[in-house]
């Protein structure tokens, strides 16, 4: 029996958890492990469940590293009218789940889902410098200022995102998708303008853009013969939207600036009330409303009401992560895990961060 083996029996025995699955990841040839029990909330189907279908195959493919990486990288936060995020040529701009080899050989994802209890577990590896990083930071303090949304640093969970600062502009997937999901935040463009990271950490959470929503119609008027041809199919409205009883907002994070993809500087939307005009596409931070719908969404009641959940104290002489299943929230566990990999000499070299 091999020590990880003997590792993830012992701690089945010592916890009385069922035996945990073991299967083999050739994405980067490790092992893994899943522990039940211990680290995984399963979502409440018919309530936690985000479909994704609607958005088709376009939501699925590769970082775009000329076109948008170039576009972003000679955006202005001064002189441009337009957002960042809206420079991408991905699905509405900035929505994307990268096309990998396990995500080909498993089937395309036809949904997503929430985070359970609002707490998304996360990494930096992108080389931030310390502007971007206040930048990141301030965004993530706003969610834990006015929502029960908990980011908390990773340790082993298996569904966490990664924020990269990789050239290939802004962009996220939708809800959690499962495993490794990647939110990038190309610097300096998409971290010119506080908003611009809330709305792609929106993006992880399950939120789409608010002009695409269903009832769109009756608050703004789509100037189709000022659209990109190419961009089109990025002012298509949901068949069904979900906003939690919160009415369409100009003023929203998630709304398009007036002349997104725009092919000659005319505006592609008009506000139809007096009020919108200049409330559309801001990116100083969250709207009101905004603030409803995240708590609406992951039942916060009342905004901060939730406990912060710090990440697992790292275990001395073992790196962050390391051992089939370091970090399982529960200190006992944590403790015991600690003594039997360090006896057993098992810790993992940590993984670099990436340029």
């Amino acid at each position: 029996m091999t020590p990880k083996v003997f590792l993830v029996l012992a701690l089945a025995l010592t916890t009385c958890q069922a035996l945990p699955f073991v299967s083999y990841d050739d994405a980067d040839d490790t092992e893994v492990v899943e522990l039940p029990g211990i680290e995984e909330v399963p979502p409440k189907l018919g309530q936690d469940i985000i479909d994704l279908t609607p958005l088709g195959t376009a939501l699925f493919g590769k970082p775009d590293e000329d076109m948008t990486a170039t576009l972003v990288g000679n955006f202005s936060a001064d002189t441009d009218e337009m957002n960042p995020e809206e420079l991408g040529s991905y699905l509405e701009g900035d929505m994307l789940v990268p096309q990998t080899d396990l995500i080909m050989k498993n089937g395309l994802p036809t949904q997503s889902s929430r985070w359970p209890n609002g707490v998304v577990p996360y990494e930096i590896r992108g080389s931030f410098n310390a502007r971007d990083m206040a930048t990141i930071e301030n965004a993530i303090a706003e969610y834990h200022r006015r929502t029960c949304i908990r980011f908390v640093r990773r340790s082993s969970e298996r569904d966490y995102i990664s924020i990269r600062g990789d050239n290939s502009g802004c962009w996220s997937s939708v809800g959690r998708v499962g495993g490794k999901q990647e939110v990038n935040l190309q610097s300096p463009g998409c971290l010119s303008r506080p908003g611009t990271a809330m709305h792609e950490l929106m993006h992880a959470l399950g939120f789409l853009h608010e002009q695409n929503r269903m009832e769109r119609d009756g608050y703004v008027a789509i100037q189709y013969n000022n659209v990109q041809s190419s961009a089109m199919n990025n002012f298509e409205k949901a068949a069904r939207t979900e906003a939690f009883g919160v009415p369409y907002d100009y003023g929203s994070v998630m709304h398009y600036s007036k002349n997104a993809f725009s092919i000659n500087g005319q505006p592609t939307i008009v506000a139809m009330q007096a009020n919108g005009a200049d409330k559309m596409g801001q990116r100083n931070g969250f709207s009101d409303l905004d603030i409803q719908k995240l708590n609406r969404m992951y039942d916060c009641g009342t905004a901060n009401a939730a406990p912060i959940v710090p990440a697992p104290a790292p275990v001395p002489g073992v790196a962050p992560g390391a051992g089939a299943a370091a970090g399982s929230g529960n200190p006992i566990v944590d403790s015991f895990l600690g003594g039997l990999i360090s006896g057993l000499g098992l810790g993992e070299e940590e993984e670099k961060t990436s340029s």
